[in-house]
């Protein structure tokens, strides 16, 4: 996921040591940013007003790559949050979009192979596929909860909880899923 946001990242921002990069890459990378920090939020309209302008901005340029590239990114975003999909805003611009692309869209899908980095949105993203996988353990829950708690991330965390919530009145820990509960209490309301 790293890669992937860097790659993102690369293409808006042009290369390091060279002329500034254009305003529409900067533009495009402000938005990406802004959506998943208020999808990770909870805020969903705010997020998809900050990728549309992402859209729009990527649309200067003709370059659908970069658009498939950042509908994956958007996809990521939606799977670290346990909300699956087959990314068919991405499936449309398969075409156009580089062989390491498509490779990671199979990845979120549960049909490849990724090597997640240590950056949060990774961790999570790889969490998420393994539970979409139905390979899951307790420790890899347990992480994607501790990062996307440290993160302050709401919507992961509530999704993240849940499984912990479910996982604990499946294996009939009444004491945890309770404290589970009131933590998810605790995030949902703000108290």
């Amino acid at each position: 996921m790293k890669r992937l946001a860097c790659a993102v990242i690369a293409l808006l921002a042009g290369c390091a040591g060279g002329p500034p990069p254009a305003d529409w890459q900067l533009n495009a990378r402000g938005a990406l940013s802004q959506y998943e920090r208020h999808y990770f939020a909870g805020d969903s309209a705010l997020a998809e007003k900050e990728f549309a302008s992402a859209k729009r901005e990527i649309a200067r340029t003709g370059r659908i790559d970069v658009l498939a590239r950042a509908e994956l990114l958007r996809c990521a975003v939606r799977a670290a949050s346990l909300e699956f999909d087959d990314c068919p805003a991405f499936q449309a611009l398969r075409d156009e979009a580089s062989t390491q692309d498509a490779a990671y869209a199979d990845y979120l899908a549960g049909r490849g192979k990724h090597v997640p980095s240590d950056a949060p949105l990774s961790r999570l993203v790889a969490a998420a596929v393994q539970l979409r996988s139905g390979n899951a353990t307790p420790q890899a829950i347990a992480m994607a909860v501790d990062t996307a708690s440290a993160q302050g991330w709401r919507r992961p965390l509530l999704a993240w909880l849940s499984v912990q919530e479910k996982r604990a009145e499946a294996a009939g820990d009444v004491a945890a899923a309770q404290r589970i509960r009131r933590r998810i209490e605790f995030v949902s309301g703000g108290r």
